[in-house]
């Protein structure tokens, strides 16, 4: 799956998923965290988000950064010298 087929929402709510899971094992459960997606409230869901889309937005640019620096290198091995 490509980065530009991941939706904001989608994202936030496997990284939300990830650190519950995580957490206890991780030493940094709250017990007044809510347990699921559906119970944080709207605006912590917002936030959470935001976050993500600008995640994937800027990990879309760098791909693209990548892509353009691809363009003008050659390959390893295929360079062709020559004054």
């Amino acid at each position: 799956m490509a980065v530009h087929d991941v939706s904001g929402e989608e994202l936030a709510k496997l990284f939300y998923h990830y650190h519950e899971v995580l957490a206890p094992y991780l030493g940094c459960k709250n017990a007044s965290h809510p347990e699921s997606w559906s119970e944080i409230s709207s605006s912590e869901r917002n936030h959470l988000v935001v976050a993500a889309r600008l995640a994937l937005l800027e990990l879309e640019a760098e791909g693209r950064e990548e892509l353009e620096t691809q363009k003008y290198f050659a390959k390893p091995g295929t360079a062709e010298w020559g004054c």
